[in-house]
């Protein structure tokens, strides 16, 4: 089987670690277009549009739900304003000098009622700021779907978030994607665990319907190319990749590409619940996420409508090309962002240590003196975690993993978005850094299903001519079942952190 050449522009983009997608944009950067928002700013996509904005010269102010210094310190020049799409007077003020806003928001790890709900209210909510506050237009990211056909809930759900913001005064562009395939998307990551865990492949009746996925650069490069674009305000586009397959065709492909062997043998059993629970412990991706993506397998999607090439006409990566840039980029580790950039809804979950009150009830301390540098401990300690394990009792920690994915929670399959690098806010298994201060300190909070608030410290402090490095952990909890569950768990964090301080202490 022949496939096209490799594009010029796919090689040139791998051999760049900075390489823009827009760069080689029909499409010209527009000096009369004032400040842009970019909601979901933490999210998959938006972490990926916000420096193709910067790079063009746009002014850009990012909406997230709690300010870090992370978004600082990866976009110095941005302005940075904490909004939930929920609370209007929120939107107000994010929306306020606004020209045109990136309206990049879902709420799938809430789970498909509870995101259907949240999301139609965040749209009206959005829409009635931006009427308000004067906005000249929204740019929207949606699924894209056969509206004659009945829907999955999730691609419903993506449409009357559409409906909504297009009720208003506010001139929108719609951009409507299928899966989008790139280093760190959910639906690579679930195609791509699929094919390298399963060596006998099912294939239910509907792997057999079309899609045609698009890379995720050829999405951010439309999602620039519009906003220069004045023409498609108002209009409604398909995008998608130059392939139209199976998804069976696509799991053949990325196994092919992967040079791994795979048996590929139908089967009677179509239930989608079935497959996306069980996808779910074959992936790193949470069952809410994964359930909501593979309920629209049952729908085809595909393009019906190619005229956003009249206005920005490129041609796209196709599905193979899309697959070797996301495989690439991983083994570079250059991950820029991923599914789990975001943070989980639960506003609970993002209560940082500081801001408890009163503070945790229980902490475990453990600590070595160490005669080397702080900078080789530090590096040390960011090491930990995703491919390279926990340095001692891995064991433990996939137990706990598997236990917490049985209960429907993130597990430590999430790993990490680089192995070589942390950034705040990053993700490590199934903690989430809420502080990093380079050679001194890395904080950890806990994201796991718990009874109870946790967190895991790092720190690093000279003392008699070395450096004491300690483990901390913290924990809250309101409960009588959070307070057993710390006493059950007590004796194995003296095992594994007493050894895990060694080892760090070790191998630095």
């Amino acid at each position: 089987m022949s496939h096209p050449p490799i594009k010029k522009s796919l090689l040139l983009s791998l051999s760049k670690r900075e390489y823009h997608y827009a760069q080689d944009l029909p499409s010209k950067p527009d000096p009369s277009i004032g400040k842009v928002l970019v909601t979901g700013a933490s999210g998959y996509i938006g972490g990926r549009l916000i420096p193709e904005l910067l790079s063009r010269g746009y002014r850009v102010r990012i909406m997230v739900r709690g300010e870090t210094p992370a978004y600082r310190e990866l976009w110095p020049s941005v302005e940075v304003v904490s909004a939930d799409a929920l609370n209007v007077f929120d939107l107000r003020k994010a929306l306020d000098g606004i020209d045109t806003a990136y309206y990049l928001i879902h709420s799938l790890l809430l789970g498909k009622r509870e995101f259907e709900a949240a999301d139609i209210q965040a749209a009206i909510n959005f829409r009635e700021a931006a009427e308000e506050k004067g906005v000249r237009r929204i740019i929207y990211l949606g699924g894209l779907g056969d509206t004659s056909k009945k829907l999955s809930s999730h691609l419903r759900n993506r449409m009357r978030v559409a409906e909504e913001l297009r009720q208003g005064s506010v001139p929108v562009t719609i951009l409507r994607a299928a899966i989008i395939i790139g280093s760190g998307s959910a639906s690579y990551e679930i195609i791509k665990y699929v094919v390298k865990r399963l060596p006998l492949v099912p294939v239910p009746k509907w792997a057999l319907n079309r899609c045609q996925p698009i890379a995720v650069r050829d999405v951010v490069k439309y999602l620039v190319g519009v906003l220069e674009t004045p023409q498609t305000a108002g209009r409604s586009f398909d995008i998608g990749g130059a392939d139209v397959l199976s998804y069976e065709d696509m799991l053949r492909t990325l196994a092919e590409v992967l040079h791994r062997k795979r048996f590929f043998i139908r089967t009677p059993i179509s239930h989608i619940g079935f497959y996306s629970y069980n996808a779910s412990f074959l992936t790193p991706i949470p069952a809410a996420i994964t359930n909501s993506l593979m309920e629209g397998i049952k729908n085809e999607v595909i393009c019906q409508d190619d005229s956003i090439k009249d206005y920005l006409p490129f041609e796209p990566l196709n599905y193979r090309e899309a697959l070797i840039g996301a495989l690439t980029r991983e083994e570079q580790d250059n991950v820029r962002t991923s599914w789990f950039s975001a943070y989980p809804p639960a506003h609970e979950l993002s209560i940082k240590l500081h801001e408890l009150d009163p503070g945790p009830q229980y902490t475990a301390h453990y600590s070595i003196l160490s005669r080397k540098e702080s900078w080789r401990l530090f590096t040390s300690v960011c090491k930990i975690g995703g491919k390279e394990g926990w340095f001692t009792h891995n064991w433990m920690w996939w137990l706990r993993g598997w236990m917490d994915r049985a209960l429907l929670g993130v597990g430590t399959s999430r790993g990490r978005r680089s192995q070589s690098t942390l950034k705040p806010s990053d993700v490590i298994d199934f903690w989430r850094i809420e502080e990093l201060k380079q050679d001194m300190r890395l904080l950890l909070r806990a994201e796991m299903k718990l009874p109870g608030k946790a967190w895991l410290e790092f720190n690093i402090k000279p003392e008699d001519g070395g450096n004491r490095l300690s483990i901390i952990a913290y924990y809250f909890t309101e409960s009588l079942f959070g307070r057993i569950y710390w006493y059950i768990f007590l004796p194995f964090h003296h095992f594994i952190f007493s050894d895990l301080i060694k080892q760090i202490e070790k191998r630095s």
